[in-house]
Parts: C-alpha cells; structure tokens; sequence
C-alpha cells in the first residue's frame, strides 16, 4: 500500500478517535519485540506481582500482541485524559479524610473507554472492511510498552505512561485490527536524571529506575490486595483508602499537563474528600449505592473498610474509638483485625487490655487473634 493511502487511513482513524473525545492515538505493528515479554517473566519469576494471580495466568498472551491474536497487523492505541482540577496531594494532610486516587474519583473509565473503544472499532470494521478487537486494562495486552512504541509517551522510572503533553493522567485503551497501517515512531524517554517518583514512594515500592515491588504498592495493598495489609506498611498507608498519587503527582512533566474536559470522570464530590466518619458505618447496602458506577464497587465493602479502620488508626483521633468498637462483631476478619489494629493507637494501654478481654474468644480466627497482640 503507497504511503498516501496509509496516511488517509491513519487520518480518518485519528479524527474519528478525537471526535470521540480520545486525547492521545497512536499507532505500532502488531509484532512487538520479546523484551518487555522478558521483563514481565523476570518480574513474575521473583515473585513482584503478590496476589494478581491473573497476570502469571495470562503471563503468555501478554508476552506479544501476536500471541493474543496471530491475525492482527496493527494496534491503534489511544489515551484519555483524567487530568486532576487540583492538587491530589492535598488530602494526604488532612487525616479526617479519605484520599481517593483520582482515577477512582468520577466513574469507571473502563466503561468510559470501552463506550468509546466500541464505536471506533465498529467504524474501522464498516469503512475498511478490517476485523477488529478492542482491549482496555483488564485484558492480556501489556498496554504501557504498546502506549510507548506508539508514540503516545514513554514509561517513566514509576513504570506508568508519561506523556509530554498529559504527564501522568492518560487512561489506555488498544483496538488490534487486521488492518495494514503505518507506525509512528516510538516514544522517546524524557526522565533524564530526575528520580522524584522513586524518592517520594511512602513504601520504597519503586526499588530502582523503572522496577516495581507491587507487593510494598499502597495501590496494590489498598486495591489488588485480598488479605490483611501487612503491618509493616499500616502507618505509611496514611489516609489513602482507595490507591495512590504520590509518585503520579510528583512528576515534573504535570506542569504541562491539562485538565479532563470528560465528563464523565469529573470527580463525584464525596469522593474528592470524604470524611472518614460518614465511611466507617457503611453497611453493604450503602456501599453499593455510594459507589455505584465507580471503581471502588469492585473492592467489595469488607477491603474498603479495612483500608478506612487503617486511616482512621492512623489519624490519631480518638473520638473514632466508639464508632471502631461496633466493628468487633463482623463476621470478616479484615474489617475486626484492622478495627483492633487502629484501636491500639487510639486507646491507652489500659483501656485497650480491657477492651480486649471482653472481646475475645475462642472464636476469633488466628488472624484477629495476633491483632489483639
């Protein structure tokens, strides 16, 4: 195919995906090289992945966009803006209230893309007669190698997709299509010597330019994560219920960045600062109202909990202590064992033995029991 028919191609495919309110397109060849695959298998090999199981299962399929789909020639990737309307950092001063990653502070942006995804793809598919499969995060596709070979930015020292135009705030989605199309170059990295990101982690998650321990994340702990936090991380945690921006946050390429004009995810106000007093009480029927639409539906109401009991400790506050102790009775030990966790820090040694001959029993399973110390 001549260059000019690429091109008229490529064209059509960007304005359509800018019409549809998509930021950022790109385009890369379908066959990628081996070496992110490689860091993938080093990373699931020692064990950095904790429990996201679904990334060793999938660990072959997500080595080249080939192996998911032998058929396809290209990849169009294309980004979404979820730039903040100020500063994330913010909240993490104030410890009555809940951060929430701004990611997760408007509604879901998988349903966002995916809307989005459809309508191009089905576009693509009538105008050039070209099979079509369109992916955002939870599929097998190694997203931010593929952003970054198509030139929508390059992998910063955190790992995330940095982007000179949109610093850290770009969702991602992938259409693969058989459709023959021209790449772009690749994204050229602009990191130079600044290491901001790595300094800033509260959890030294970030272990070396470009390497991750998702196992000290507090996104992974607060969100992936099924079982008790580990309580070497509990305080470092802070007020952050749901993910973390600090290493988002940091990066100098931000002062260039823009705020989302998507509707959609325009932050709900009672995710911006949620007071953790209106949180601790949440039955399930109420969780489910609140977040509704959001992201942190899928944490379920017993991790959400768990994560607030652990900002609640960490405030310091002692007027919570009564509001804890109508946790004791829950039937899951990730909401009892992190209640008895915060009540340490806010309850005198005394009042705290006390509580705890009450409140124990041969019933509590060994978890709750090492919690009560």
């Amino acid at each position: 195919m001549n260059q000019i028919a690429q091109d008229k191609k490529r064209s059509l495919i960007r304005n359509w995906s800018i019409s549809l309110g998509f930021d950022a397109v790109g385009f890369t060849s379908a066959t990628q090289p081996s070496e992110p695959g490689e860091r993938l298998k080093e990373f699931l090999k020692n064990g950095l992945h904790g429990d996201m199981g679904w990334l060793e299962t999938n660990a072959e399929k997500r080595k080249s966009p080939n192996a998911l789909w032998p058929e396809a020639k290209s990849i169009i990737v294309l980004g979404l803006n979820y730039g903040p309307n100020r500063d994330p950092m913010e909240i993490l001063s104030m410890p009555n209230y809940g951060a929430i990653s701004v990611y997760a502070s408007g509604k879901d942006y998988h349903d966002i893309i995916k809307k989005k995804l459809r309508v191009l793809a089905r576009k693509i598919h009538a105008k050039f007669e070209a099979e079509v499969k369109l992916f955002v995060d939870t599929a097998p596709v190694m997203e931010k190698p593929l952003a970054e070979a198509a030139g929508i930015g390059w992998q910063g020292k955190h790992t995330n997709i940095v982007s000179r135009k949109y610093g850290s705030w770009l969702f991602l989605g992938e259409i693969l299509t058989t459709l023959d199309l021209s790449p772009d170059e690749p994204g050229s990295n602009h990191c130079g010597s600044c290491e901001r990101c790595i300094n800033i982690c509260p959890t030294d998650a970030i272990t070396g330019p470009y390497r991750l321990d998702a196992r000290r994340c507090i996104s992974y702990l607060t969100i992936e994560h099924k079982g008790p936090i580990p309580e070497e991380f509990r305080t470092a945690v802070g007020n952050r219920i749901f993910g973390c921006d600090d290493c988002l946050s940091i990066c100098p390429w931000n002062r260039f960045a823009r705020h989302t004009t998507t509707e959609e995810l325009l932050p709900h106000i009672e995710k911006i600062w949620p007071h953790l007093d209106d949180l601790i009480l949440l039955n399930e029927e109420e969780f489910r109202e609140i977040f509704s639409g959001s992201p942190i539906k899928r944490l379920g109401r017993d991790r959400f909990l768990r994560n607030v009991a652990i900002a609640i400790g960490n405030s310091k506050n002692p007027s919570y202590v009564e509001k804890l102790k109508t946790l004791l009775p829950e039937k899951s030990p990730l909401v009892r064992g992190a209640a008895i966790w915060a009540l340490k820090y806010l309850l005198s040694k005394e009042d705290f033995t006390s509580l705890r001959a009450k409140h124990i029993t041969h019933e509590q399973d060994s978890y709750v029991l090492s919690e009560w110390g």
